[in-house]
């Protein structure tokens, strides 16, 4: 903050002095109180103050108030600081530049206008045509992160598919109540429309131990229901084995996002 309200209390200071310096004589102390949104008894210490300072001038501390010379001087000076930093941070946002990371699919040079397209769930930037494109920040090699700028366009995105697999609970007979031809089936076959699930979440020890028994490959593990829903945003189809429960925090959170998604009973 600029040296001129650095002190505490000083910008209080210069809006009360600038209230005053309305001349409106029937400005009461609870009227700045509620133009600065401070208490009373906060305007009144900060009169004082002021008072005892030169800058305005009361009758037993009391309305009306009238501003000196001194205090005209003040505001005036303080209006001019603030005016330079706020002039200095419009300049600021004048020049901001909203910065997107990529994956350079090829190796890239500065100024470069490239594409951006999704695969597998990760933002990638080449000098190929795409519905959407940016402007390279800075040289980047192929298969490192590029910075990206002035991003404009629709990125094709298609939502992906998600099924949940409920399975019994330990108390239910867990793993061993589980019907795993029927889960590995599904994993194997992929989603209603035939495509093959590109990331595989569990939650709970049951699902771990399906998992490993049909080697089915896990990839999330942890936060798993909003881990899935993100990587179905982003367009991975998903499968999830969750056990009892569980299930209800999968489908909240795909609800919550608004993606459609199928649940199975894994049990026998």
């Amino acid at each position: 903050m600029m040296k001129a309200f650095k002190k505490r209390g000083a910008l209080t200071h210069f809006q009360i002095l600038s209230e005053i310096s309305k001349q409106d004589p029937h400005l009461k102390q609870k009227d700045l109180a509620e133009k600065l949104g401070i208490t009373i008894q906060a305007v009144s210490e900060n009169i004082k103050t002021l008072i005892e300072l030169g800058y305005i001038t009361s009758k037993d501390g009391r309305s009306p108030y009238k501003i000196t010379q001194s205090g005209i001087d003040k505001v005036k000076k303080d209006a001019i600081n603030l005016r330079k930093y706020t002039d200095s941070v419009l300049e600021t946002m004048n020049h901001y530049k909203t910065i997107w990371p990529a994956i350079a699919k090829e190796k890239l040079e500065k100024e470069d206008i490239v594409g951006l397209y999704m695969d597998n769930g990760i933002l990638y930037a080449h000098k190929k045509e795409e519905s959407a494109t940016g402007v390279v920040l800075e040289d980047a090699e192929a298969d490192m992160d590029v910075a990206l700028t002035n991003l404009t366009g629709i990125i094709d995105l298609s939502v992906g598919e998600v099924t949940v697999i409920n399975v019994p609970t330990i108390k239910d007979g867990g793993s061993k109540a589980c019907d795993l031809n029927l889960i590995k089936t599904i994993y194997n076959n992929g989603t209603n429309t035939g495509a093959k699930y590109e990331k595989v979440a569990i939650a709970g020890t049951v699902s771990r131990a399906v998992a490993m028994k049909l080697e089915i490959p896990v990839n999330i593990e942890f936060a798993a229901p909003q881990a899935t829903a993100n990587a179905a945003r982003k367009g991975l189809n998903v499968l999830a084995i969750c056990v009892g429960d569980m299930s209800k925090a999968f489908t909240r959170e795909l609800e919550n996002q608004k993606l459609k998604y199928n649940i199975i009973d894994g049990g026998k």
